[in-house]
Parts: structure tokens; sequence; C-alpha cells
């Protein structure tokens, strides 16, 4: 495997100061997270999602306008893909006809600009209750994956390795959220497949570590425990960073080039195998040296 010749940090030394940042961000991203919300789509608060193309140049003021004739009071409008595109996304909430309402909004906007001039791409409506149905078995999938990679990580290594594992998983997922709660960008089932997606990854980078310490620790020697996991953490970090890079090209190509959707889950992502690299190194190894340093505390408190 390649490896970084005379190449070695202190890890575990420093692991304190990377506690506390881990720790700063997360609570920054819990209050940005509380105090934004989240901008969910269609796909979980319901209502009908509408997809644009104008032939002719048109900005975010005049399908306002033309929307507003119609006498439509709640909606919002934005604009996605290149400038030149002239390409336009309005979410509007539910109505008793939703057919009629779509009807009158493509007329007005045809009527502003031309009949031929503008054309309906997507058309797309969820109703309140299936979106609240849809949200609850998203944070469920979530949640069910957290525990099974607990129970998983649990068996295969040691019960030891797993609190750190999950709490890295969770700081991973919260800084995902939080990034869509900072920029305003819509939370959509695409993006729970994204952070599902964070979750894997994550967790594979975790075992990869995980397994080169259980390694170690098996022909210990002399060594400390906070030696191995040094030792085993700069053995692993050049692979986790090739494999991190490679990940990372990909998903900044889905989002600076993509659109909508893909862009949203590219977002994601780049958070995703950022936070997945510094998780393992400064929320899952940590946490289980001081579970290993205060074992008999904690299991005179279990019982």
């Amino acid at each position: 495997m390649f490896q970084l010749k005379g190449f070695h940090f202190d890890y575990v030394g420093y692991r304190k100061w990377f506690v506390a940042f881990s720790a700063i961000t997360i609570i920054l991203g819990i209050f940005f997270i509380a105090k934004n919300g989240l901008n969910f789509g269609t796909d979980f608060k319901g209502g009908t999602k509408l997809q644009y193309l104008f032939q002719t140049p048109t900005t975010d003021g005049d399908v306002r306008k033309a929307i507003e004739k119609v006498g439509i009071e709640s909606f919002s409008v934005q604009k996605i893909g290149e400038a030149q595109e002239n390409r336009f996304i309005i979410k509007l909430e539910m109505s008793d006809d939703v057919e009629a309402v779509v009807k009158k909004v493509t007329e007005s906007l045809q009527a502003s600009v031309g009949a031929d001039k503008v054309t309906l791409e997507q058309n797309e409506t969820v109703g309140p209750k299936a979106g609240a149905d849809l949200r609850k078995k998203a944070e469920l999938s979530i949640i069910v994956s957290w525990l099974l990679m607990l129970i998983y990580i649990g068996f295969r290594f040691d019960f030891a390795f797993a609190p750190g594992a999950i709490v890295a998983l969770i700081h991973d997922v919260l800084l995902a959220v939080a990034g869509f709660a900072i920029t305003g960008r819509e939370v959509s089932l695409t993006v729970v497949a994204a952070i599902l997606t964070i979750i894997g990854y994550s967790i594979n980078d975790t075992i990869v570590v995980y397994d080169r310490v259980r390694e170690h620790l098996a022909n210990a020697g002399k060594q400390s425990l906070k030696e191995i996991i040094n030792r085993s953490i700069n053995e692993m970090f050049p692979r986790t960073i090739i494999t991190s890079f490679t990940v990372f090209i990909v998903v900044a190509l889905m989002y600076f080039f993509g659109e909508g959707e893909f862009q949203n889950f590219g977002f994601a992502m780049i958070i995703g195998v950022v936070t997945g690299v510094y998780s393992t190194l400064s929320i899952a190894c940590p946490l289980y040296i001081w579970i290993k340093d205060n074992e008999a505390f904690l299991k005179k408190f279990a019982k």
C-alpha cells in the first residue's frame, strides 16, 4: 500500500483540540438548524412543484408578476441552471383543484412571453399527509442505519469501538444537514439518499482504521493503546486521503456542473466526504481511547 515516507503525525496528542473543534462545529450546526430551519421540498411538506423553460430572456420578477395575475399569494420562484437557460422552478401550496391552478399559471406565463416561448417541463404534486409520512420514513431510515451500524461494529470488533463510530456518524449527518440550513438549499428525497450515502462512506473509513487498530492490538507488545492508535491512523492516512480525494472530485463535479437535485446531492456529499475523514480522526478514535481508559468505571456504572 502507498505510504508517505517519514510522515508521522501525533493525532492522539492533539485529540482534545480535535474534539473541541468538533464540539464547536456541532453546536453551531444545531444552532443554524434551529434558527433557520430546513427548506423541505414538496417531497416532504406537500404542494406543487412546476418547472418551466422559457425561450426568451426572463427574470424572476417577470415570472412573479405573471403568477400574481392569477391571484396566487403563497408561492416561490427559483431560477436554476445557467443564466442563459431561463429555467425556473415554481412552488405552490396545495389547493382544491391543482390541475386548474397549474393550467392558469401556465396560461398566464404564456400570455406574458408568448404561447410558444414557454414549456412546462415538470409538474410534481404531493399531498401534505404523504409529505409528512415521507419525512418520518426518511428520519427513521437514518436512525435505523445508525442502530444497524452500532450492532455491526459491536459484533465485528468490540462494543468499545461502536460508540465512537456512531457519534462520528451523527457528527457527519448533523454538519451535512446544517449546510442545508445555512444555505437554504432544498431538502428532498435525493438529499436523504446523499445522507445515507455519507453514513455508508463515513463508517467504511472508520472501519478501515478500526481494523488496523485491532490488528496491531493483537501484536501490541510493549506499545500503549495511544501509540497503537497513532500508528494505525498514520498507516491508513494515505489510503484514506487517496480514496477520499477521488470521491471528492466526482461529487465536486456533480455540484459545479449539475443542476437541481444532482447539485444538492453533490453539495451534501462534499460536506460528507470532508467530515467523514475528519470524524474518524477527531471523534471515533479519541472516544475509543476514552472508553478504554475508563472501562472499569463504565462497567461499574453500567451495573
